[in-house]
């Protein structure tokens, strides 16, 4: 049967959507990141995006797991990429961010596969992959699972030779790519040349100003570019991290959004979600619409 759910790219191009809700590693505050049940929790939430870690086992198979060992999540400290699918698939979880703090749950490690059939026409996914040398075989995959026009994929685009690679290894196969880009970086102009040059659906981009967004808000619309940032603690931009978002929402994710953002990825999608709820029912008092309660969710 045909879905009549929307693909990445349509979704992303929508207009009338707000800011979409990427919950980074699944909801791992009340589940194992990268698990099954910390996808399902997003789903059940209806936020819009998943981010997953994707690496490949010892005999080609591909699974969920951020970390170069098993230590944090797993307890051991091995290599996971030496095991097979089906050693890892027997390995339990820690809770959350792993750690010996956190209790061992009946959650395990999943393949990607799982994953596919978990999300799909559910849920769209941004995907991690953790070797660029993966790349054509996890889009074998996700066609197989038919779920290639529900994920992207991602690559730095900061030279001319990314871009000779991002045409030659991925624009043949047709699938969603979002572009990162640095407009902290020494060569931002040449990074800004080559992206709207591309001009892919979407882009991870970091910054030392807000107003290096904000001044080309129209420039990255017209191009049919949507913004993705980060606010992870780790890898956000300017101090526009989640900390700081737990305390003042409005003047982290709220100017991130006036400035042209469209896409924001946390470990707090719930905190968020309510941020956008309390703008979109501001936004209807305004326009003479009853503020009737909590607004349905988006997903």
């Amino acid at each position: 049967m045909v879905s009549s759910r929307p693909t990445y790219v349509e979704y992303i191009a929508d207009p009338a959507r707000s800011c979409a809700i990427v919950a980074h590693r699944g909801v791992w505050a009340t589940a194992p990141e990268n698990s099954l049940l910390a996808i399902e929790t997003a789903i059940e939430a209806g936020y819009e995006v998943v981010e997953i870690d994707v690496r490949r086992s010892a005999d080609g198979e591909f699974f969920l797991l951020h970390d170069d060992t098993l230590e944090r999540m797993a307890s051991l400290n091995l290599v996971p990429e030496q095991l097979s699918l089906e050693q890892l698939s027997r390995l339990r979880l820690r809770d959350r961010d792993g750690g010996v703090a956190n209790r061992v749950t009946d959650q395990k490690i999943p393949s990607l596969k799982e994953v596919f059939a978990l999300t799909r026409d559910r849920i769209f996914l941004d995907l991690d992959i953790k070797d660029n040398e993966m790349l054509p075989d996890v889009i074998a995959c996700a066609r197989a699972m038919g779920v290639a026009d529900q994920v992207d994929f991602k690559a730095d685009l900061k030279t001319r030779q990314d871009l000779a690679w991002i045409l030659a290894a991925m624009e043949p196969h047709r699938v969603p790519f979002m572009a990162k880009t640095h407009l902290e970086a020494s060569d931002a102009d040449l990074q800004l040349e080559l992206l709207f040059g591309l001009a892919p659906f979407m882009c991870e981009i970091s910054f030392a100003r807000l107003d290096q967004l904000a001044d080309r808000k129209r420039l990255f619309r017209e191009a049919g570019i949507a913004l993705w940032v980060n606010t992870l603690d780790a890898v956000s931009s300017a101090g526009f991290t989640d900390t700081a978002a737990r305390d003042d929402p409005e003047g982290i994710w709220g100017r991130l959004i006036d400035a042209g953002v469209l896409a924001i990825q946390t470990d707090y999608p719930d905190r968020l979600r309510a941020l956008l709820d309390r703008r979109m029912r501001r936004e209807a008092v305004g326009k003479g619409t009853p503020a009737m309660g909590a607004l349905p969710s988006r997903g």
